[in-house]
């Protein structure tokens, strides 16, 4: 089957690309402003990309079109489809009926740390030896590729968005998956530009508890209101929790971030790797929850995290010029912006940290929890935001105004160049430079290092 996937340098269409092509089929696919990594992926794959949804790509005459969440009513070539009546599908339906069915799916959801959680699962299936599938919205770096697909194996990871599946089906992607194993990893609120608040969200999660069935296992931490409120409404499945006093704990990390696990109050082995933070100790114990009902044991899971070597775009060091380190992350939501710059300033110590936000997110853009972000940045030693003024990198509020209360440690643009100007200027040997997107951010990473290995200097500390 030729499949023509619109929107397929999303990480999910791009990973149903990957998983697709595995699977025999022939895949091309269309989108606009593509970047690393999916679109280098794609690329080493020879997926052929066609820039833009102009309606003369009806000419490649597909067996089936499969629709992105990106595509809206109004775009060229959807247009094109729905007047041909040619046959069209949502991506997480198509990968629902041609490729879960009859899998033992483990998918992972939450509004932080979904993909780094669902690598880390995935890394322990393969660690043990199962080889599992999976489609991530990330690249971890021991997996290599995002996404991967063995018709002959039946375990299935997946990263488990509750953003709506597309314009003509507003249901949360993981509706479809249908989960044996499923982790529900934290809830809060999130995309406003599609949910008007909490409790909406909280009534997809259900939707998601519905069809997990009485044999399977719900993953959850041992505190969350809004998860226990999702349960209260009805729950057919044996849970474990995670978290103090709860099934699966996390000791006390050491200098370098390790730590023991404990299941069932004894100690189970310890984790020894150099990621820092709480939540990705709690990540950590999600996923060997999650293993354990796959049948792995955990101090098989245990090992294999001490070999996990994390994501790309999670806390990722970028390079080093003249003393100053420059790390990426994917963190766009207050929450996982103060959790992400905790764990630095655990790892960093007094150290001087440069956080550089651009707030790309729908919700972020819409303000709706701007007034969150001076708290959520109080570890950083200076702020610069991107996106304040007109045009397209505009926000729907005024970051002078809302980052206010942190003084002349805040600074904001909406010029790129100006932006790495002023964090150049600023920075001294020693630094930490935390760029926070969920995009590319005009390949700003490489810019500031760029800048920072052409200035004839840095001030050192006074």
């Amino acid at each position: 089957m030729h499949l023509h996937i619109l929107g397929i340098c999303g990480t999910f269409m791009g990973g149903l690309a990957l998983v697709a092509r595995a699977a025999g089929h022939t895949v091309t696919g269309c989108d606009t402003g593509v970047y690393p990594p999916m679109s280098t992926q794609l690329e080493e794959q020879g997926i052929a990309l066609t820039e833009g949804y102009g309606a003369d790509q009806m000419a490649l005459e597909p067996d089936l079109y499969v629709i992105g969440n990106v595509v809206t009513r109004g775009n060229p070539l959807m247009e094109a489809i729905l007047e041909s009546g040619a046959p069209y599908v949502s991506g997480p339906q198509w990968l629902c009926e041609h490729v879960l069915a009859g899998r033992h799916v483990l998918a992972v959801a939450g509004t932080h740390g979904k993909t780094t959680t669902s690598s880390m699962l995935a890394w322990i299936l393969e660690y043990a030896g199962l080889r599992p599938n999976f489609l991530i919205g990330g690249v971890a770096r021991d997996l290599k590729v995002s996404a991967r697909f063995d018709p002959e194996v039946p375990w299935f990871v997946i990263e488990a968005d509750e953003y709506d599946t597309a314009f003509f089906d507003k249901r949360s992607k993981f509706v479809h998956y249908r989960p044996r194993t499923a982790i529900l990893n934290n809830l809060e609120y999130d995309h406003a530009d599609i949910f008007p608040d909490l409790a909406a969200i909280e009534t997809q999660f259900h939707h998601l508890v519905r069809t997990i069935p009485a044999g399977g296992r719900i993953v959850l931490p041992q505190a969350d209101a809004a998860l226990e409120r999702v349960l209260a409404k009805g729950c057919w499945t044996p849970t474990v929790r995670f978290g103090a006093g709860a099934a699966w704990e996390a000791g006390e990390p050491d200098d370098d971030g390790g730590f023991e696990v404990l299941h069932e109050g004894r100690a189970a082995g310890r984790i020894r790797w150099d990621l820092s933070g709480a939540h990705n100790r709690a990540n950590a114990l999600a996923a060997l929850a999650a293993a354990d009902h796959a049948g792995v044991a955990p101090a098989t899971g245990i090992a294999a995290l001490s070999a996990f070597g994390g994501v790309k775009r999670r806390m990722e060091l970028r390079g080093t010029v003249h003393g100053v380190k420059v790390y990426d992350d994917f963190a766009h939501h207050p929450t996982a912006i103060a959790t992400t710059l905790a764990g630095l300033r655990r790892q960093v110590g007094s150290a001087r940290i440069l956080a550089v936000l651009e707030p790309r997110s729908n919700t972020m853009k819409l303000g709706t929890m701007a007034e969150r972000l001076p708290a959520a940045l109080a570890d950083a030693d200076l702020v610069f935001c991107f996106g304040a003024g007109s045009g397209k990198h505009a926000l729907g509020w005024d970051p002078a105004k809302v980052l206010a209360p942190l003084g002349a440690r805040a600074v904001s643009h909406d010029d790129l160049d100006q932006l790495v100007r002023a964090v150049v200027q600023a920075a001294r040997p020693g630094d930490h430079i935390l760029v926070m997107s969920n995009g590319g951010f005009g390949g700003v990473h490489g810019k500031l290092l760029d800048a920072l290995a052409g200035a004839a200097a840095l001030r050192e500390q006074p």
